[in-house]
Order: C-alpha cells, then structure tokens, then sequence
C-alpha cells in the first residue's frame, strides 16, 4: 500500500494542488536548522500572503526533529520523518476538513469507525470552547463517549509566537484488546495518527491573542505511525518502511532484531536521515557547527552502536544501508537519486574520520570512568573526550547514561561556549516562524542576493549560477560556481555593480506564472523542482529576474551600501562571497 500516493490523490480528488516537499535545510532561514513540521514553509501564506496555487493544497513533507533523538532506539521514534499535509488558506474550515479526515480514514483506509477517537479543545477563559469542531464528529457518527476535551493538549502553536488555534486530534485504537466503550486519554493503547489545526488567531511575542482576517486549516498525519498501524504492527520497525532495512542490519550483523532492537533501529534511523541531510541541494558536510553538527553526530551515534552489534565498522556496511535507503525513497525526491553518491562518500568519510579514534575513545572512557571521583565526569574530562577523539558531548552523556554516571555538561559549555551553543540549537528545535520571522535587515540581505547574483553572471560569465544562501540579520552569505578564485578586480567589478543598481533605485516588482513560462524567459532559480507548478517571478528592474517566494524590499534604494567581506571556497567547484550591507 503507497499511503502518500492514496492521501495525494484523495485531495487531489477535493479541488487541493499537490505542491513539492520543502528542502529539508530551509533556504534563508536561520532561526532553525531544519523544517520540522509541513507548515513551516507556508508561514508567509496562512499569515495572508497568496499562494501562487491557490487556496487548497496537499504534500508530503520532509521533516527532521531532533527533540525525541534521545527516545529514538524505541519502537515509535524517528528524526527523519515524512508528513503528510492538507491546507485551506481561508477557503474551507472545520466542518469541511473534519469531514475530509473521517472520510479518508474510514472509506479510503477502510478503518473501522469504533476504532477512531477524539479530542477538541475545551476552551480558556480568553479562546471559547470548540463547539463546532465536537458537533461536526458527532454528526458523522463517533460517539460522545469517545469524545475528549482538553486544553494544553488541543491548542497549537509552532514556537512561542505565530498563526496558532484549537486543534482536533484522531486517535486509533492500537491493540488487539477489545475496543473500550470509552476514551480514556491515559490509555496508551490509543495512538494519535491526525492532527488538524484551525488556526484562526494570531500570538505575538508579548502573548497578545488576536483573532486572524484569514482563518486557516493545517492537518498532519505520520507516515512511519500511520504505515504501522494500517499494517497491523506495535513496531513501527516491523512496518513495510523499515522491514528490509532491519533485516540488511540483521544480515551484515548476523544477530536478530529480537534482543538488539534499540541498536538497528539507532542504526537504521540515523543512516536515514544522514542520507537526507546530505542529499539536500545546501550541501551540508559534517562539521562542528549548525546541521553540520547534527549530521556529525548522527553519523558517530550510529557508528558506535554498529560497534556495539560487533558489526566492521571499516567495512561498508554504511554504504549498504544507504543504496537500500536510497533505493526507497529516490522516486519521491530527486534530491535522493542526484545526490546519492554525495551522500555516501559523506558516510564513508565521517566513518573513516571517527572509526580511527572510536577505539581509543572507549578505552579512554572506560579508564576515566575507573578513576573518577563522586560518579561525575569533570568538564576537562569530557572536553577531553570532545577534543582528542572526536566523541560529541551527547556520545559521552549517552555512554555516561549506561554506567549511571554524570556528566559536568554545564561546565562543559564553558569551556567549549562557542562550538556547544551553536550545535545545540537543533536539539532545541529553535522555531520563530519560518520567512514570516524575516525582519527588515533580513529582506533587505534576501533582496542584495538577487543584485550578486546578476552582478556574478555580468562579471563572471551566464553559466554562473546560485548554489545556496544563508542570510541572517547581520550578512548575507551566497554560494556559487566557479572555477577559480576571484581576483581583486572580480570582487571589485561585483561589489560596483551591484552599488550603481542599488543608487540607480530600481523597482521591484512580482508576477506569478507557470513554471514552464518563467524558464522559457530565463527566470533565474535553483533547484526548479524544489517550486509548484505556478512560480513567483521576483524583477529587479530589468537586470535580474528570478523565480522566488521573497520577501523583498521594493525597491533598491532602501538596501544602502552592498561591501563584500570575503570570498572563499566553499566545496569543489563552489565559491562562497560573505558580505554586508552598510
């Protein structure tokens, strides 16, 4: 059964747009390191901006959360995971999308109606009770006593401020127990496989609550959960999604997965996921900062429980599970079927980095465990760790863990402030709000990278293209192919130019057309299937136009003076210009 091509089809069916999964790595976002969640991208529009698809649209998407890492080894957890997702921009709301959920599950999926729980939201004494949302379930025949009320549980928000609303959240009863009259919200029995949130109020950073001009819909529904529970299986491991990976585990191991569960899961997750982040068109290798960071040790972690199953890990086993992995999901994303060797030769390369000190690392490990003192690794101990063979603070908390020792983790981020709070912002799942975030010094940089890039093709040659960005409200930072490094007069030619554009106070004007049509009169873009099948095209004037979802200043005066800082390279083949704006 393809769950994603079913749910696709089925809203397709209902008047929605099927529009690509978002990159895993959000393109000039850094106030998060990965999409965590489908409605991230679209922030822009459930705040009222309109999509060039129009109101109803569906997808899955790539999602990568790194709050659960330390559960995953269990039998529901992953980083990487699939969701699936249907929106109204302020066309349909609760009945109509309540009514979409229960047909789905009950007449696509067959799911038998007695199967099926509820919760809606109980109200405040700010936000009223959900009334509608309970009524609409009650018409379509779930029983009351099936229905929950409550209110931390059904009000969602991403962050601490945002589009937010009551939500209403499916249950399925997974077990082979008779189904109980009742819902019981501490019975675990019952598993949440659909969320569908009504956003119809806005929270701003003080924790005012307004009601928004555009009442939205945003559903999410698991892949991996709900592939399981349509299969009959407590373990999503045990699903037709892992089944082949766990048994290739099984095979290069020669254990079962009985009684080394925790392990080949580790090991079948985080590959998964390193195959995602490296696939990704950003380019992201291992390193010690940002999804680098999280990369790196996803990559250790899995390393070390392959050592724990007796796996070589000098052999390819990585490699193994990769082309696997690979194989599955390369239909899906071309990202996968481009970049495959890009990820593998990642693996390869991380494992051969760490396999040489892991060894010596244990070792260690075990000799400051037999000489310390009041059950607690020190900071210059674990430091030392960190520094000398490469273990990530959270391998040493996780081997710590297995002896029931402590760790000095603050005095850690002490003595290493710098590497520790950028790396651990993806374990904070930091989130402010997708480009909605964006303020004026950021749209102002998003806008300059559209002169560089002009001002690149002028200078350099048409083949030059854009092969990534990231901009924060202090630089900006742009990739670009090149063979050589710019000399003096290059970087001063670009610099130039792109000043006389923005003296010259160019408008900035939209369209919106196909994809087809913008690619016929040469829009600029990267990655053209990453975009749906209508695309905004973002002119400059007429020296740059670009397919792009903003935002942008309007017009090029306001962006002040452009300077570059440096020009470095980046990868093979890749240069990368670091500037300001003054």
């Amino acid at each position: 059964m393809d769950l994603k091509k079913l749910y696709i089809d089925y809203f397709k069916k209902l008047g929605h747009v099927q529009i690509p999964s978002a990159p895993i790595v959000p393109e000039n976002d850094p106030s998060v390191l990965f999409n965590t969640a489908g409605m991230q991208p679209l922030v822009p529009y459930l705040l009222g901006k309109d999509h060039p698809c129009g109101k109803r649209l569906c997808d899955y998407q790539k999602c990568l959360r790194l709050t659960d890492l330390d559960e995953v080894g269990d039998s529901t957890h992953h980083t990487f995971f699939e969701m699936l997702g249907n929106w109204s921009l302020g066309d349909y709301f609760k009945d109509e999308s309540i009514k979409y959920s229960f047909d789905f599950l009950t007449k696509v999926l067959n799911i038998p109606i007695e199967k099926l729980a509820i919760t809606v939201f109980k109200g405040t004494d700010k936000i009223p009770k959900d009334e509608i949302s309970k009524k609409r379930w009650l018409s379509l025949g779930i029983k009351e006593e099936k229905i929950q009320e409550t209110e931390s549980d059904n009000f969602w928000i991403a962050g601490d401020s945002g589009p937010c609303g009551p939500d209403t959240e499916i249950f399925y009863f997974r077990s082979n127990d008779e189904v109980p009259e009742t819902y019981d919200l501490e019975d675990d029995r019952w598993v949440e496989i659909w969320n569908n949130v009504f956003m119809e109020y806005y929270k701003d950073e003080n924790g005012q609550i307004t009601e928004l001009p555009q009442k939205n819909v945003d559903t999410g529904m698991g892949v991996e959960r709900t592939t399981a529970i349509l299969e009959g299986v407590n373990d999503n491991y045990l699903s037709s999604i892992w089944k082949d990976v766990i048994e290739l585990i099984e095979k290069i191991s020669n254990l079962p997965y009985k009684g080394n569960e925790k392990s080949m899961r580790i090991i079948a997750d985080h590959i998964r996921t390193s195959v995602f982040i490296a696939c990704d068109y950003s380019m992201i290798k291992p390193s010690n900062t940002d999804q680098g960071y999280v990369l790196r040790r996803l990559i250790r972690r899995m390393i070390r429980h392959a050592k724990k199953l007796g796996i070589d890990i000098t052999s390819n086993f990585d490699t193994q599970i990769a082309e696997l992995i690979i194989k599955k999901y390369e239909n899906y994303y071309s990202e996968i079927k481009e970049n495959k060797q890009t990820a593998i030769e990642v693996l390869q390369n991380e494992k051969v980095k760490f396999s040489k000190t892991l060894e010596k690392g244990l070792k260690e490990f075990d000799k400051i465990i037999a000489n310390i003192n009041e059950n607690v690794i020190n900071k210059d101990l674990a430091f030392k760790l960190y520094d000398t063979y490469g273990f990530p603070i959270e391998l040493t908390e996780e081997l710590a863990k297995e002896k029931n020792i402590n760790v000095d983790i603050e005095g850690f981020k002490e003595k290493f402030k710098h590497h520790q709070e950028l790396s651990r912002q993806g374990s904070k799942e930091k989130f402010k709000g997708g480009l909605s975030s964006s303020g004026e010094q950021e749209t102002k940089y998003h806008t300059a990278t559209h002169l560089l890039n002009a001002a690149l093709k002028e200078v350099l040659g048409k083949d030059t293209h854009q092969k990534g960005s990231n901009i924060t409200n202090e630089r900006m930072r742009f990739d670009f192919n090149s063979d050589h490094k710019l000399t003096e007069e290059e970087k001063e030619k670009i610099e130039s130019l792109v000043n006389k554009w923005i003296q010259e106070d160019l408008k900035v004007s939209i369209k919106q057309m196909t994809k087809e049509e913008a690619i016929k009169i040469g829009a600029e873009h990267m990655f053209i299937e990453r975009y749906p099948d209508v695309v905004t095209v973002y002119y400059i004037g007429d020296i740059s136009k670009e397919i792009c979802m903003g935002p942008h200043v309007k017009s090029t005066k306001e962006l002040g003076r452009f300077k570059i800082i440096k020009e470095e390279a980046s990868s093979s083949g890749i240069r990368r210009i670091k500037a300001i704006l003054e």
